[in-house]
C-alpha cells in the first residue's frame, strides 16, 4: 500500500516494513512454496506502483491476477487482516486499479505481435529448440536478410528466406560458411510446430511498442499491464523468450535515467526459473549484464519463484528486495534450498531465520529490503498487506467489456500483412498492381519451368491478399531480382519494368541494411 512517500509491504504488532521508492529498481524476488502466498504478494505491489504513478508489467499464470481490475470487497482474512492493524487509519481502500490485458494468442487480451526480425536468430532459437548447427544455419538467413535489408516479419517469410538461402547456397557459402539442407529442413519443420502453437498469431505486425507499457492513466495512475499466460504456460519457451525479448528491448532502447525518485517501469517475471532452465553460459552472462545495467534505465524487475535456488547466483545477488514466503523442507534437496534462502537474508537475533521459513502461515513472509543507504535490511517476521483490487479472478464479459474499451484496442486488434518493397515500390514508380502480378506470374512459371527437378523439399510458400490473387512470396521476389552477371547478359533485353525493380531493389537494400543492428541478445534495433 503506497502511503506518505513509501511503499508499506507488511506489518506484525511491533514492526512495519517498507520499500523505498527510489530504490525499487534495485530489483528483488519474491520466493515461496505453491500456495503460500505469492500471488497476493505481487498483487499488493503491483497496486502500491500504480499508486505511486509506476506502469507494471506481470504475467496472469492463474488467472487471479486479472481481479486487479475490480473492486475489492470486505470479506474474509482480508477484512480481518485490515482490522487487525488499522490499516483504514493508514490509507487503506477498497478499489480497482487500471490495467490492459494483453495476450500473446490473442485470445483473453489484445494481441502482442513481433517481428520475426526483431526478435533476432538467438532467442527465436531458443524457441525453436535449435541445435548449434541449426542456429548456425539461422544465423545465417538473418545475417542474408539483414544485409539485404529484407525485413522477415512472420513464419511463411522466414520460411522463404530460408528456401532462398537453401537453393542459393552456393553464391553465400564462401562468404558464411556451410548452409546444411538438412538443418533448413529440421528449421522449417519446427516452425511448423511453432505455427500449431499459435506462433503464426505471435509473430506479425502491427508490432508492439513498449512504450504503450509505460503509461499512467488520467488520474496518474500506473497502467497495470497484465499478460494472460494461462493457455501460454503450456509452451514454457515461447512464454520465457517472450519475456526475455521484452527485457533485452527495454535495456536496448530505453535512456540512461542514473538514480531516480521512482522507477519508470517495474516487471515482475512469474515461474521464473524457465527463464534460466538449459541456458548457455554465454547466454547466461548476457542475461546477467542486462539485468545489472538495466536498473540504471529506471527500471526494477522482480523474480518470482518457489524457491531462491532456481535463480543462478550470479543473478540472485543483485536482487536486493527479497520476501520470501514459507518454504517445505521435506528432502535433503529442500533442506539446502531453505538454508540458501536463509543464508540470503541479514540475521535478525530475535528469531532463526531458517527455522522460521518452514513454519510462517499464509500470507506471512520473510522481508529483508533496501535502506536509505541501499543495505538490505535486517530481516523481518510481518503479515503481507492485503491487496485493495478484488481476490480472485474475473468472469469472460467483464473481461470483454475492458478489452472493447481499451485505449489500445484500435492500434493493435487487427492484423495486417505489409506489402513487401516489391510491391511497394513499383506501386510508388504508378506501374498497374495488375502488371505487377502478371509479370510476376510470368517469371515464376518460367523459372518453375526451368526447374526440372527440385533442389529441396522444402515447399514454399505465397501470401494471398484478400481479393484472393497468389501474390509472390518473398523467396520467389529474390530468385527473381536479377544477379550482376544476369543483368549485363540481359542489358540489351531488359523491360522498363526489370530496370525499375533491379534498381528500385539495390537502392532499399543499401539503404535499410545501413539501420539493421542487432543488440545484446540478437533482438533488432532501429
Amino acid at each position: 500500500m503506497y502511503s506518505d512517500g513509501k511503499i508499506l509491504v507488511g506489518c506484525n504488532d511491533n514492526t512495519e516494513v517498507f520499500l523505498l521508492p527510489k530504490l525499487a529498481n534495485r530489483h528483488g524476488v519474491i520466493a515461496g512454496a505453491t500456495g503460500t502466498g505469492k500471488t497476493v504478494t505481487v498483487k499488493t505491489l503491483s497496486e502500491s506502483f500504480s499508486d505511486m504513478g509506476v506502469p507494471v508489467f506481470l504475467a496472469d499464470m492463474k488467472g487471479d491476477i486479472a481481479g486487479l481490475s475490480k473492486v475489492g470487497e470486505a470479506t474474509g482474512k482480508v477484512q480481518e487482516r485490515v482490522e487487525q492493524y488499522s490499516l483504514k487509519d493508514k490509507g487503506f481502500n477498497y478499489k480497482s486499479y487500471p490495467v490492459e490485458f494483453w495476450d500473446l494468442l490473442g485470445e483473453k487480451g489484445l494481441p502482442i505481435r513481433v517481428t520475426i526480425s526483431e526478435i533476432g536468430p538467438l532467442l527465436l532459437s531458443r524457441i525453436l529448440n535449435l541445435t548449434d548447427a541449426q542456429q548456425g544455419v539461422l544465423n545465417v538467413v538473418f545475417r542474408v536478410a539483414d544485409e539485404e535489408g529484407l525485413l522477415i516479419i512472420d513464419i511463411k517469410d522466414l520460411k522463404s528466406m530460408i528456401n532462398h538461402v537453401t537453393e542459393n547456397k552456393e553464391k553465400y557459402q564462401p562468404k558464411y560458411g556451410n548452409v546444411d539442407t538438412r538443418s533448413a529442413n529440421t528449421i522449417i519443420r519446427a516452425l511448423l510446430t511453432l505455427e500449431d502453437q499459435g506462433g503464426n498469431k505471435f509473430f506479425g505486425e502491427p508490432a508492439l511498442d513498449l512504450n504503450d507499457f509505460m503509461q499512467c492513466d488520467d488520474q496518474g495512475r500506473g497502467i497495470i499491464n497484465i499478460l494472460d499466460a494461462v493457455k501460454l504456460s503450456l509452451y514454457p519457451d515461447l512464454y520465457s523468450t517472450f519475456l526475455l525479448w521484452m527485457m533485452s528491448k527495454l535495456y536496448e532502447s530505453l535512456p540512461e535515467v542514473g538514480d531516480v525518485e521512482k522507477p519508470k517501469l517495474v516487471f515482475f517475471f512469474d515461474e521464473a526459473h524457465l527463464l534460466f532452465n538449459n541456458l548457455s553460459p554465454v547466454f547466461l552472462q548476457k542475461i546477467d549484464q542486462i539485468i545489472r545495467l538495466i536498473r540504471s534505465k529506471g527500471v526494477g524487475i522482480y523474480f518470482i519463484s518457489q524457491n531462491p535456488s532456481d535463480i543462478p547466483d550470479s543473478i540472485l545477488s543483485q536482487l536486493g528486495n527479497r520476501i520470501q514466503h514459507s518454504l517445505r523442507a521435506y528432502t535433503p534437496k529442500d533442506q539446502k534450498g531453505v538454508k540458501v534462502a536463509a543464508e540470503s537474508f541479514r540475521e535478525n537475533p530475535e528469531f532463526s531465520t531458517i527455522e522460521a521459513i518452514s513454519n510462517l502461515e499464509i500470507g506471512e513472509a520473510l522481508v529483508s529490503l533496501l535502506d536509505e543507504k541501499g543495505v538490505p535490511s535486517i530481516v523481518q517476521k510481518v503479515y503481507i498487506l492485503p491487496p485493495q483490487s478484488y481476490l480472485g479472478s474475473i468472469d469472460d464479459e467483464y473481461r470483454n467489456q475492458l478489452n472493447t474499451y481499451s485505449v489500445f484496442r484500435q492500434k493493435y486488434a487487427e492484423s495486417f500483412d505489409r506489402e513487401s518493397a516489391y510491391e511497394c515500390l513499383l506501386q510508388k514508380m504508378d506501374i498497374p498492381a495488375e502488371e505487377i502480378i502478371t509479370q510476376v506470374s510470368v517469371d515464376v512459371n518460367q523459372q518453375n519451368n526451368q526447374q526440372t527437378t527440385p533442389q529441396n523439399n522444402i515447399p514454399q510458400q505465397s501470401p494471398t491478399d484478400t481479393s484472393g490473387i497468389k501474390l509472390p512470396s518473398m523467396g520467389d521476389i529474390l530468385n527473381n531480382i536479377p544477379t550482376q552477371t544476369q543483368t549485363k547478359r540481359r542489358s540489351n533485353t531488359s523491360s522498363p519494368l526489370d530496370k525499375a525493380v533491379t534498381t528500385a531493389t539495390n537502392t532499399i537494400a543499401r539503404e535499410v541494411s545501413k539501420q539493421l543492428v542487432r543488440g545484446i541478445l540478437g533482438n533488432l534495433k532501429l
